[in-house]
Formats: structure tokens, C-alpha cells, sequence
């Protein structure tokens, strides 16, 4: 969506908030020997005090509130009995329903004791994230967010998921533009001012190839890596994007 009133910042502002809400409640809780039901709990609970809704249930169907992914699940894990153990590298990700609208956000969090590598894995996920928001203007094509974020993940030695990116969100979980993190010189589109959409850069550790697993949600790496995901909600400025999932 575009923000076009006061009430659509407001109302995207509020949702955010939710979802920033959520993901520190769920992000303070994980650790090993809790399943990520349980995990799932918290984030369900803050939504539910604040009168929101997960998005994906809305929306997909999905037979969990937030989606929750470990080691080699990419994306769509689905909560349950799995009991996280140490050095698991944990996805969070939260999508939340306000009153109309639509936010959506996600960090991978490595339980100790973890590897350097999983932890490097994070750290390049979230500075792909800053290098796309770095670029992120009103004006700029949007595969300026693609060439940061795969420059950033190559020159670290990992991989782009490259089915996977961010989108347009609002009033809809995934709504135009996709947003590659892979750079396509045809993505000549450009950004908008007041466009409200995700930055996700989502990796790997090996060769960032993927399958959709039995249970026809989850998504894992083919070669078994770890997988790492961060995301935000943001809106397009000419200067400095709004991150409306900060946390």
C-alpha cells in the first residue's frame, strides 16, 4: 500500500507496534528447552491483548499464529512440539492484523552455544538489511535493494535465497512490488514515496537452494545450512525510510 492520510500512517504506526511488541516479547523467551509452541504462546498473547490477529491465519490458513523456523527451515516453520537445543539458530517472524492493517517483521536468533558461524550468518543478515536501507529512496529503481543486499551477502561469503524477498504490505500480507534481494537490472520500478513494504534479506550458508518441505508450508535449504532471515516494515521517504517494526 501507499501512505495516503494521517490514518494510514496511524494505523500502520499501531500495527507495527504490535508486531515490534511481539517479536521483543518472543525474542526475550526463546531459549533452549522451550518447543516453539511455546514460543509461539508469547507472541500469541501480546496480539491478543493489543485485539490483533496473526495475518497468516487470516490470510493463508496457517495452522500456527507466528511462523517459526530453525537451522535449515528458511521460512513458514510451523510451531510445535520441536524442543529448541542449544546452538539452534532460531527465525522469528510476525505478521500482525490492527484494524485493516498489516505489519510484518522477523529476526534469527542463535541459541548458546552457538557457532561463529551461525552468529556471523545473523550478523551478515542484518547488515544486508542496513545496506538495503541505506539505498531505499523514493526515486531509486527498486533493484537498488537487491544489488545492496546480494553485494553484502557475497562479499561475506554466503548466499541469497533468491525465490525469497521482501514485498508490498498493508492491508495484505504480500502485495506488489516483490521485492528481490538478488539484483535485476529490468527492476527498473521505481520507489514511491509513502510506499509501505518489507526489506528481508533471507540467506544461507552454502548455496541458498530451497524445497517446500512435507507438511507444505515449511521451506528448507536442499544442502541442509543454515538459513537466516531479517526483516522490517518500512515506508519509502526521499530521505531516510520510517521503520515501522523497529526493535
Amino acid at each position: 500500500m501507499s501512505i495516503e492520510s494521517p490514518a494510514d500512517f496511524e494505523g500502520m504506526s499501531q500495527v507495527g507496534k504490535v508486531v515490534t511488541a511481539a517479536l521483543k516479547a518472543m525474542s526475550d523467551y526463546v531459549r533452549p528447552g522451550v518447543s516453539t509452541a511455546e514460543v509461539d504462546g508469547v507472541g500469541a498473547q501480546i496480539l491478543r491483548q493489543h485485539g490483533a490477529r496473526s495475518a497468516p491465519q487470516i490470510f493463508y490458513g496457517f495452522p500456527g499464529v507466528n511462523l517459526i523456523s530453525v537451522n535449515d527451515e528458511v521460512v513458514h516453520g510451523i510451531p510445535g512440539n520441536r524442543m529448541l537445543l542449544p546452538g539452534d539458530l532460531v527465525t522469528l517472524d510476525v505478521t500482525a492484523e490492527l484494524d485493516g492493517y498489516v505489519a510484518d517483521a522477523a529476526r534469527t536468533i542463535p541459541l548458546p552455544p552457538h557457532s561463529e558461524r551461525a552468529a556471523e550468518l545473523c550478523r551478515c543478515a542484518r547488515a544486508a538489511f542496513e545496506k538495503a536501507i541505506a539505498v531505499a529512496r523514493a526515486g531509486r529503481p527498486i533493484h537498488c535493494i537487491g544489488k545492496a543486499v546480494e553485494q553484502e551477502v557475497g562479499e561475506s561469503g554466503f548466499a541469497v535465497v533468491r525465490e525469497l524477498g521482501g514485498h508490498g504490505v498493508g492491508r495484505h500480507i504480500h502485495e506488489t512490488p516483490f521485492i528481490s534481494n538478488v539484483f535485476h537490472p529490468t527492476d527498473t520500478q521505481p520507489l514511491t514515496d509513502g510506499l509501505v513494504l518489507t526489506i528481508e534479506p533471507i540467506i544461507a550458508e552454502r548455496s541458498g537452494r530451497i524445497f517446500e518441505d512435507d507438511d507444505g508450508w515449511t521451506i528448507r535449504t536442499v544442502d541442509g545450512g543454515l538459513s537466516a532471515h531479517y526483516e522490517n516494515t518500512v515506508v519509502i521517504r526521499t530521505g531516510v525510510p520510517i521503520l515501522l517494526t523497529a526493535a
